[in-house]
């Protein structure tokens, strides 16, 4: 199976990443997370496949979330608007992101993805 690997090529963690996938042998196509931003709907499909929610998918730790004070705003948006923000900005969304079938991943944590082997 190849996954989707949509990151950020300056990003240490999703060099890390990529290094960790290609190690394993993990069959996947890069995607520069700004460059060609998430659609909505390609983020409304995720983030159901995910099983987490909205707010787990916001890169709360970027300049771009900090600037818009995204910390007291999320909790009054709905879920569609909180999406249809994230598609606007890829520097939004959390990263790095893999997608495969069923299986969505978002962040580098090594023992959540060993299920991608």
């Amino acid at each position: 199976m190849e996954y989707l690997f949509l990151q950020y090529p300056t990003c240490d963690t999703c060099r890390k990443a990529g290094k960790w996938l290609d190690e394993r042998n993990v069959l996947y196509k890069k995607r520069h997370i700004t460059e060609q931003n998430p659609t909505y709907e390609e983020l409304k499909k995720w983030i159901k496949s995910s099983g987490l929610p909205v707010k787990s998918f916001f890169n709360t730790s970027g300049q771009v979330y900090k600037e818009l004070n995204l910390k007291d705003k999320l909790s009054s948006m709905s879920e569609e608007e909180q999406i249809r923000l994230l598609s606007s900005n890829g520097k939004l969304i959390k990263r790095p992101l893999i997608v495969g079938d069923n299986k969505v991943l978002v962040g580098f944590k090594p023992t959540d993805w060993e299920c991608l082997k």
